[in-house]
């Protein structure tokens, strides 16, 4: 198993690798925001290939097809001695209709749906804590964030989850969440595409000694350096890309432009443009670790050298003029 670099998250005492496996794309087809129907063997192959890598964290959440990503995660993990498998982190809170599936999900913090959600991870993942678990969005459902947030106070005090932490809440959320008890990770979307984050939420984190974990870093594969107007155009029906406006017509050419921009400076250092764009995430002040998305081994390797590509100050102008020059996304240019 190699030793890949790591940074603190937080106060948590956990020390994770810059980069972790993400799951979203596991759990297969069959819901609303699912990636079409994957190969359950090609999956377990790619997180254990992960973890032989030496990423030592898997993020996966119950609405991931509504729970197959934790059963997947776990049936990966299970051949691993306890000394090397890795920390798990998962969210709950947005629920997934069994009976209309394609429907977008329901974002619930009602206590009582937490508790059940919790417990039914647990089982899922056939783990007895959570190292990480996460409310997924804030609640939509009437339930206001200091109902829930207690909640995953509680869980972290009766030591069913290790850490408790928010994901998409915006940095007034966070400050009522941060007065009633730390938040110990937050995870919000960044890339080169969604950048705002790193105009707030991330430097909150930072000024609260608060992990930070940014997910799709390479916006769900525009960014790999292998994307382009053909593999949008077929894209599996239930493919929730399908009906992003970043897949189609004038945002997706200039995504498509961004990330040939990038082909320069991964060739310079010999890693894919995948490698880069991740990279970039990683040289944010405040972030402690990326969310990578795979299928197959081999995409765990197209992005993997992330972890340690140190990329300077010149890389770095390079890439923010041409953030400027094409015109994709929305934030900050610089990290």
């Amino acid at each position: 198993m190699a030793l890949l670099p790591t940074r603190a998250l937080g106060k948590t005492g956990m020390e994770i690798t810059r980069v972790g496996y993400g799951s979203w794309a596991v759990g297969g087809g069959g819901w609303r925001f699912g990636w079409g129907d994957q190969d359950d063997a090609d999956s377990i192959a790619a997180i254990r290939h992960a973890v032989e890598l030496g990423i030592n964290w898997i993020d996966t959440a119950a609405a991931y097809g509504i729970g197959h990503a934790e059963e997947v995660v776990a049936a990966a993990l299970g051949g691993f001695a306890p000394a090397d498998r890795p920390y798990v982190f998962t969210k709950g809170g947005t629920i997934v209709d069994p009976d209309n599936p394609m429907l977008t999900p329901g974002h619930v913090g009602d206590p009582t749906s937490l508790r059940r959600e919790v417990e039914a991870s647990l089982r899922r993942l056939r783990v007895e804590r959570i190292d990480l678990y996460q409310m997924h969005w804030p609640a939509a459902d009437g339930t206001p964030l200091e109902a829930y947030w207690d909640v995953f106070l509680d869980l972290r005090d009766k030591g069913l989850i290790a850490a408790a932490g928010l994901s998409n809440h915006g940095v007034d959320l966070l400050d009522a969440a941060e007065a009633l008890g730390h938040v110990d990770s937050v995870q919000p979307p960044y890339s080169l595409v969604k950048r705002r984050a790193g105009g707030d939420v991330i430097p909150w984190c930072a000024a609260h000694g608060t992990g930070v974990i940014v997910y799709s870093p390479m916006q769900a594969g525009l960014l790999s350096g292998t994307f382009s107007e053909a593999r949008a155009a077929a894209l599996d029906p239930e493919d929730w890309r399908r009906t992003s406006p970043d897949f189609s017509g004038a945002e997706l050419a200039k995504n498509l432009a961004l990330a040939d921009a990038l082909r320069p400076i991964a060739e310079r250092y010999r890693v894919s443009v995948g490698a880069v764009a991740v990279a970039w995430t990683l040289a944010t002040p405040g972030v402690t670790g990326a969310i990578v998305g795979a299928r197959s081994p081999s995409q765990v390797d197209g992005w993997s050298a992330a972890a340690d590509l140190p990329l300077d100050d010149a890389d770095l102008a390079e890439i923010a003029a041409a953030v400027s020059r094409t015109g994709a996304g929305e934030g900050p240019v610089r990290p």
